[in-house]
């Protein structure tokens, strides 16, 4: 039979234990806000990160008491700022001294809390358009030096900062228990007409030797379709010089993903550099003849537009 005093890891059967660390921060010039989360804890970006553009983000954490997501954002919706959802949040929580929560409004305003009772080392720090803060670290000085590493990084995208804040977590020692889930979460600071947009990145690892190295490795590969996206609004736009650099910045940043250079071929043969298309097909053709069976395909429904002459070199290429 246990103690009486003995607590279970988890205040109640409903509550996921969260002990991490994580960041929340804002970006007037980007317009973004995002929040980061790393935890020895199966999953962590399903109950820790809660954002909505336009409106916050809350980080819920330690015991967490999930509600505090949806509950945060809903108050600072209602115009109540984060000191004030904060206290309301609170109020009626009979575990608030086993929280660690953050909230921020739209504007970056940020409030924080960590319990009395939150387990060693524990703590959290407050700044301008963020806030971080951790519990069960290895050491003290986690969220301070997550807290140096984001003001010093001024001038990089918002991702690439809230990432390295956690980087710089991990390099104090991080979670006592170690790695094993993380994510990054980054929204528009004002909602917009298309609120399917709103939300431009949106990463988790659930579950990981060294989830900080594959969060990095997914968000390096989303900058490469950006490229790619960017190249193909080039492209609709006429501007082919700006599309092929689009293009080979894509490549040079993924360059084992066959898709990025065949629709880069592909793009080229249909404005008439036919013999660039073919280097590059040959090279995607060699590595998986699958794409050589698409492109027999794009013709019928016009993604693959060329005079008879040369689209028979592009189909005939083995």
């Amino acid at each position: 039979m246990a103690p009486p005093n003995l607590r279970p890891q988890v205040f109640n059967s409903k509550e996921p234990l969260a002990h991490t660390y994580s960041i929340i921060a804002h970006d007037p010039r980007a317009g973004e806000m995002a929040v980061g989360v790393q935890s020895h804890w199966f999953a962590a970006g399903t109950a820790v990160p809660w954002a909505e553009a336009g409106v916050g983000m809350v980080a819920t954490q330690s015991f967490v008491n999930k509600s505090f997501g949806l509950r945060g954002l809903a108050l600072l919706k209602e115009g109540k700022s984060p000191e004030q959802v904060l206290e309301n949040l609170l109020a009626d929580d009979e575990g608030r001294e086993v929280r660690q929560v953050a909230i921020m409004d739209a504007q970056g305003r940020v409030a924080a809390h960590t319990g009395s009772q939150c387990i060693r080392y524990a703590g959290h720090a407050t700044g301008k358009h963020f806030s971080v803060q951790a519990n069960m670290m290895l050491s003290a000085k986690v969220w301070l030096a997550m807290a140096k590493a984001f003001e010093t990084s001024a001038g990089k995208p918002l991702a690439e900062r809230v990432l390295q804040a956690m980087e710089a977590a991990e390099k104090e020692g991080g979670d006592i228990r170690g790695r094993q889930s993380a994510a990054l979460v980054v929204v528009k600071d004002k909602a917009s007409p298309e609120p399917w947009d709103d939300k431009t990145i949106d990463l988790r690892i659930d579950d990981h030797a060294h989830p900080l190295e594959e969060l990095a490795r997914l968000l390096k590969i989303y900058r490469a379709y950006e490229h790619m996206n960017n190249g193909d609004l080039a492209v609709r736009q006429g501007q082919m010089t700006q599309a092929m650099d689009e293009y080979g910045k894509a490549q040079a940043m993924y360059p084992q993903n066959l898709e990025m250079k065949y629709w880069h071929a592909i793009t080229l043969a249909n404005n008439g550099q036919v013999n660039l298309a073919l280097k590059l097909l040959r090279e995607v053709y060699r590595k998986d003849r699958k794409w050589r069976y698409l492109t027999s395909r794009l013709p019928e429904v016009g993604l693959l537009l060329l005079p008879e002459k040369e689209l028979a070199r592009v189909l005939e290429l083995e």
